[in-house]
């Protein structure tokens, strides 16, 4: 019998990704305070039982993500992920906690997300093409064709970049998709919550008036929308 199904392949996590976890979760939890000293890179090896390369590898990830700093020839110090971090921090925060967010986390992503939008839907109605907003049209259909919340979450996120695109800002796609794996979560949990149609009316309702170039009525639905998820009744902190 031949299965239709492609599946993927395994793939066990390297040394140096289970060190670089590891050293997550003792920061992460605590044990690890900010400001404490590492033991030193050969110390580190022996303990764990590792080569050098992989501690050194882990901890040049572990600066990149800003949980701890490098002093070369001098130390290595746990430091404030939340001063010195970036978007590969909060999903690692993400994967510690099992793929969950805190409510500071996700407030501050809906309220990044407002101005992104903001700045995104008036560049597409002052200079996308028809052909571009048509585009979106067809996304929409997707949203509203959508048989899973997965499926609806990855079409609303591609009537997002395609909006970010038709504006003809080169950074804002791109920021867009760096946000893509918090957003898509985000965009799951509202539809578990609050279901799909919800999703699908909010962004029709964009739509419309981004078809009719009217900036006014966009930017105040909008804040509208947003600010049910930040602060009203379409809040999506649990869930």
């Amino acid at each position: 019998m031949k299965y239709d199904k492609q599946f993927e392949k395994l793939s066990a996590p390297t040394l140096k990704d289970l060190f670089v976890q590891q050293m997550q979760g003792l920061i992460l939890s605590g044990e690890m305070p900010v400001g404490e000293q590492l033991p030193p890179e050969r110390e580190l090896a022996q303990q764990m039982q590792v080569s050098r390369s992989v501690v050194n590898g882990g901890l040049a990830e572990l600066a990149a993500q800003g949980f701890v700093e490098v002093r070369p020839r001098q130390s290595t110090v746990v430091t404030d992920y939340r001063s010195k971090g970036n978007l590969s921090t909060l999903i690692s925060i993400m994967e510690y906690r099992g793929g969950a967010l805190g409510k500071d986390e996700i407030r501050s992503i809906l309220e990044v997300r407002l101005a992104l939008e903001h700045l995104a839907t008036e560049r597409a109605i002052k200079y996308a093409t028809d052909a571009a907003i048509e585009n979106l049209g067809g996304i929409l259909a997707q949203l509203g064709a959508a048989a899973t919340y997965e499926q609806a979450a990855e079409a609303a996120f591609s009537f997002q970049h395609e909006l970010a695109l038709a504006g003809g800002n080169s950074i804002i796609p791109l920021i867009y998709y760096s946000f893509k794996a918090l957003v898509i979560t985000l965009w799951i949990r509202f539809c578990r919550l609050y279901g799909i149609e919800a999703l699908c009316r909010n962004t029709e309702k964009l739509y419309d008036y981004i078809k009719d170039r009217d900036l006014f009525a966009a930017s105040e639905w909008i804040d509208a929308y947003l600010s049910q998820a930040i602060n009203g009744n379409q809040q999506i902190y649990a869930g």
